[in-house]
């Protein structure tokens, strides 16, 4: 945002602002979008031919010091406008909804080359994507998740057994819907990512992607809708919330936290 209003002060188009660095007019738009971070030189050229007086590198050194990535800042930004996420979770527990524990496990084995103090740093930044939830208005929250979320064993039993707890806990909220997808469903439209769409009041949906090369946010209505329909597809394969509800029971039972699900 601070680079498009120095663009526009200069009266510049993104092209002839590209044309200046060099780079593509189409990378300039993703850096005013926050989709993606300028390199240091090019950041500090872009500073001096706007003449920001070097508030462009301060920007920079404090993005870089950020414990989360362009894209999840800029998931974070839309979830905290969202009035509603529906999501297909592939491969682990949304991270809205995850554990400390869960979590720490999941960055350790992710990021392995971070430091026990940066895992720290990325752990305390995805728990205060949380808050989101704890609004007088919160989002909607519909969530898919593949069986292989609520089977396998991040961290162990106890580690897992909490989460599941955690999770089903989650289901009793009036704003939060969980179903599985079993394995027996065989393939489907979303194998091997996750789909993420969120709506907003008055603003177009958008879809976040990740998983492969597809990772990233997709604002275009074109592509909103094909990834839209997909999300739609494995929706209808899924075990309604109830069933749901009880499998993740089991997967409890299984990882030994519980004999029967008492909600708080």
């Amino acid at each position: 945002m601070k680079l498009r209003k120095l663009r526009i002060r200069a009266g510049w188009t993104q092209r002839e602002l590209g044309d200046k660095i060099p780079v593509h007019h189409s990378l300039i738009a993703k850096f005013e979008l926050g989709n993606e971070t300028p390199s240091k030189e090019i950041n500090d050229l872009l500073d001096q031919l706007l003449g920001a007086d070097g508030d462009l590198s301060d920007l920079w050194e404090h993005v870089k010091r950020s414990p989360v990535s362009d894209s999840l800042r800029n998931l974070m930004e839309y979830e905290a406008k969202a009035t509603a996420m529906h999501m297909y979770q592939a491969h682990t527990v949304p991270g809205l909804l995850q554990t400390e524990a869960y979590a720490r496990e999941v960055m350790h084995h992710a990021l392995p080359w971070c430091t026990a103090e940066q895992i720290e740093e990325k752990v305390a930044a995805r728990l205060a994507r949380r808050g989101v939830l704890a609004t007088e208005a919160p989002p909607l929250l519909w969530m898919v998740l593949d069986e292989a979320v609520i089977r396998r064993p991040v961290g162990g039993p106890s580690v897992m057994g909490e989460q599941l707890a955690c999770l089903r806990e989650a289901c009793e909220a009036p704003n939060v819907e969980v179903q599985i997808l079993p394995f027996s469903a065989g393939c489907h439209a979303a194998l091997g990512g996750s789909v993420t769409v969120l709506s907003f009041g008055n603003a177009p949906n958008v879809v976040y992607l990740e998983g492969g090369t597809l990772t990233g946010m997709v604002k275009d209505s074109k592509g909103v809708a094909r990834h839209s329909h997909r999300y739609d597809r494995v929706h209808a394969s899924a075990l309604p919330p109830t069933a749901s509800g009880r499998w993740i029971e089991k997967a409890m039972e299984d990882f030994g936290r519980c004999k029967t699900y008492e909600p708080t």
